[in-house]
C-alpha cells in the first residue's frame, strides 16, 4: 500500500482522535489535511506511518491547543523511534455533551494524556513521547485529568437539555451514529402501562437496539419539561399523548421511558428547542 492510500486508510481514525481531543470537529479536519501536508513535505525515512501519522496528529492537536493557531512544521516532526501505537488504539464511543464540557476546562497537557489513555488505550511511554515527558509525568497528566472530570460540576441546567434535543434531532434525521454516541452502553427503553397500552414497546435494552429503535423515527416528537427534567412528548390536537422521559448521566443517555398515564402528562409543557 503507498503513503497515499494508507493515509486515507488512516484518516477516520486521525478524525476521530483529534475530534475527541479538540472537542470541533471541523478543526479536527484541518489537522489532518496538516499532517497529510507534513507526510507529503517529508523526506523521514518513516518505518511505521500509522504510528508517525498518529504521532504528528496529536502534537499538530497540541500545539493548537496552547495557541488555537498553526505550528511551524518543524516543531511537530516526530522521532524515528516513535512507538507504534496502531494496533494498540480501541476507538472508544465520543464523551457525552457534559463531559465534553469537562475536558475543554483540562490543560492541553490533561486533555491530551486524559483523551489518548482513557479514550484511546494509548500506554502512557506512547503518550510520554508525543507529550516529550516521562511516562510517570505522563501518567500523572491522565490522573489529574480524571480527578478533575470527576468532581461534580456547578450543574448546567441547559447540559440535560441539549442531550435530549441532540438525541431527538438525530432521531427525526436518521443519524444512527450521533444516536449511538449519546447513548451509554447499557442505555434502555422502558414504558409504563399505560403507554404499552398504546403500542410502545416495553422494553428494549443495549445501545445499539435503542439506536435502531429511534433511527429516522419520532418526527411528531417536540421538546418539553417534564416537571422540571427536559424531555419530548408526542402530541395529538393540542394534548400530550405518549411523554419520553429521558434519564442522563454525564452527558449520556441511560434511559428513555414512555409514559402516558394521565398526572405525569399533566406536568408536561412545551419549551423551545435548544438546536433551533
Amino acid at each position: 500500500m503507498d503513503a497515499t492510500a494508507e493515509f486515507e486508510a488512516q484518516r477516520p481514525r486521525l478524525v476521530a482522535l483529534a475530534t475527541r481531543v479538540l472537542g470541533d470537529h471541523a478543526e479536527a479536519e484541518d489537522i489532518v489535511q496538516q499532517a497529510w501536508l507534513r507526510l507529503h513535505g517529508t523526506d523521514t525515512d518513516i518505518e511505521s506511518l500509522p504510528a508517525w501519522l498518529t504521532t504528528v496528529t496529536t502534537r499538530l492537536c497540541l500545539d493548537r491547543l496552547r495557541a488555537r493557531t498553526p505550528v511551524p512544521h518543524d516543531e511537530i516532526e516526530p522521532d524515528e523511534t516513535a512507538p507504534d501505537v496502531a494496533d494498540e488504539v480501541t476507538l472508544a464511543d465520543t464523551v457525552g455533551v457534559a463531559l465534553q464540557a469537562v475536558i475543554d476546562r483540562l490543560t492541553p497537557g490533561e486533555r491530551v494524556a486524559f483523551v489518548l489513555h482513557d479514550s484511546f488505550g494509548f500506554e502512557f511511554t506512547t503518550i510520554a513521547a508525543i507529550l516529550d515527558t516521562t511516562p510517570a509525568a505522563a501518567r500523572k497528566l491522565a490522573s489529574r485529568a480524571r480527578a478533575k472530570v470527576r468532581q461534580p460540576q456547578p450543574e448546567d441546567p441547559l447540559a440535560d437539555r441539549e442531550v435530549v434535543d441532540a438525541f431527538m434531532s438525530a432521531a427525526r434525521e436518521g443519524d444512527f451514529g450521533t444516536l449511538l454516541r449519546l447513548l451509554a452502553p447499557d442505555a434502555r427503553i422502558t414504558a409504563d402501562a399505560a403507554a404499552v397500552g398504546m403500542g410502545t414497546p416495553e422494553r428494549i435494552d443495549g445501545r445499539r437496539e435503542v439506536a435502531e429503535f429511534f433511527n429516522g423515527s419520532a418526527h411528531a416528537a417536540l421538546p418539553v419539561y417534564i416537571g422540571e427534567r427536559p424531555g419530548a412528548a408526542w402530541f395529538h390536537r393540542g394534548d400530550a399523548k405518549v411523554a419520553f422521559d429521558f434519564t442522563i448521566e454525564d452527558g449520556f443517555v441511560h434511559g428513555i421511558t414512555f409514559r402516558a398515564d394521565e398526572p405525569l402528562l399533566a406536568r408536561v409543557v412545551r419549551r423551545p428547542s435548544s438546536t433551533g
